[in-house]
């Protein structure tokens, strides 16, 4: 349990770090979504650019589930599993789920 809370954490922090970084579009904002309950986390952008163009979109989805780190997407610049990485983060709980199932063998994260 200790390890998921330390998981959580950086996740939280991550989130908040790239929220705090607000977006490139006057109008757009950028907003975390942090659900420890659940251990679901997002990084969103919402607004109107230009006051006439709608914007939503999940920039990146993390779970943990099972006592892994599931990233559901990432859209950043930096992979998010190599900054948790970085952070002491196991790649063996980590995993990419935006990889289809028998892709991921060929990475150096989990599979599953």
């Amino acid at each position: 349990m200790e390890r998921i809370e330390e998981y959580r954490e950086h996740i939280e922090n991550l989130f908040l770090e790239r929220e705090n970084l607000g977006s490139v579009r006057p109008g757009v904002e950028t907003e975390a979504i942090l659900d420890r309950d659940r251990d679901r986390y997002q990084l969103v952008r919402v607004g109107w650019q230009d006051n006439n163009t709608r914007v939503y979109g999940c920039l990146l989805h993390v779970d943990i589930k099972d006592g892994k780190i599931w990233i559901q997407e990432d859209g950043g610049e930096e992979a998010v599993a190599d900054q948790l990485v970085a952070l002491g983060v196991p790649a063996k709980d980590i995993v990419l789920g935006y990889h289809a199932p028998h892709v991921r063998q060929y990475t150096e994260f989990a599979v599953g």
